[in-house]
């Protein structure tokens, strides 16, 4: 599969910097980088975004996340590798990534469930950085992004 263009960030510099920026200030909320990290691998799972499960890996590996967590991430509620805050900010990502799954998009549960593990800065953080994943994640798969192809 070849890409249908580059990515439109990368055509539009301004636009880079920008998400980069956003990127950067959202991992400032007192989230640990590793529970961000997994939220976007996670998010990217979902809508199949090959280049940021490509450098998310890496980025998990290199903060020294073992294979066994990144393997079975997906499959996050049925493995005992991950701990009831990391669980709650999965659930987060999963509900603000499919909006349109169901009537109540982030349902009162998965919320409070969320803000009983972080702060309003904490979630602020997770839902911007699940924000910023989502927006790379439609951009790359729209465009064909290949992994390791990025640029």
């Amino acid at each position: 599969m070849a890409a249908r263009m580059q990515n439109p960030a990368v055509l539009v510099p301004e636009a880079m910097q920008a998400i980069h920026a956003l990127n950067k200030a959202a991992r400032k909320g007192g989230v640990p980088d590793v529970t961000l990290e997994l939220v976007h691998m996670r998010a990217s799972q979902i809508n199949g975004c090959g280049p940021c499960l490509d450098m998310g890996g890496d980025h998990l590996r290199k903060a020294g996340v073992s294979d066994q967590r990144i393997w079975t991430l997906a499959g996050w509620r049925e493995t005992p590798y991950y701990s009831d805050a990391e669980r709650a900010a999965l659930a987060l990502a999963e509900c603000v990534t499919r909006l349109g799954d169901r009537p109540d998009a982030v349902p009162d549960e998965v919320w409070d469930e969320a803000a009983e593990h972080y702060d309003e800065q904490g979630l602020s953080s997770l839902l911007l950085v699940i924000g910023v994943t989502n927006l790379f994640n439609r951009l790359n798969v729209s465009v064909r992004q290949q992994a390791g192809a990025w640029g």
